[in-house]
């Protein structure tokens, strides 16, 4: 039996959407660009401060965060990210500045060669982080405490 030439088969249902943007529609340009500096302005504030695990490298995100948070929410989610990692940073360089202190020294040589770690795994991932904010793509740090929410 034959089918009818007037009836058709509906097309199948478009798929669900893969992980990315934080809403709905993809985040406007200057949402992208926004995020692209909460992340890149840490590297700016460690630069001028001269510290890899130093205060200046959560100014730039936070301060970004604070002034765009109401009116772009992907800028406020990627800043609270962006402030987030930076401060964990922070944290890390302070506990390895206590322990070579609390050591007498003896420890220096074993938080240098982790803080070097650390800081190449710092820079790698805000490069990563801020070309996928440039793509309009959520990102998460994969190790950072979530201190602001």
């Amino acid at each position: 039996m034959s089918v009818p030439p007037d009836s058709t088969v509906p097309p199948p249902a478009a798929p669900p959407p893969a992980d990315g943007p934080i809403h709905e529609s993809s985040p406007s340009a200057a949402e992208r660009q926004w995020a692209l500096f909460a992340h890149l302005s840490a590297l700016l504030g460690c630069l001028l401060t001269g510290h890899w695990f130093g205060w200046g490298c959560f100014i730039g995100p936070l301060i970004i965060w604070l002034i765009k948070k109401d009116t772009m929410p992907f800028v406020d989610d990627q800043g609270k990210e962006a402030l987030n990692f930076n401060i964990t940073l922070a944290l890390i360089g302070v506990i390895l500045l206590l322990f070579s202190i609390i050591t007498f020294g003896l420890g220096f040589i074993p938080a240098f060669f982790i803080g070097g770690i650390v800081g190449i795994a710092w820079l790698v991932l805000i490069i990563i982080a801020a070309v996928k904010a440039n793509e309009g793509v959520r990102y998460r740090y994969p190790f950072a405490l979530r201190l602001v929410k």
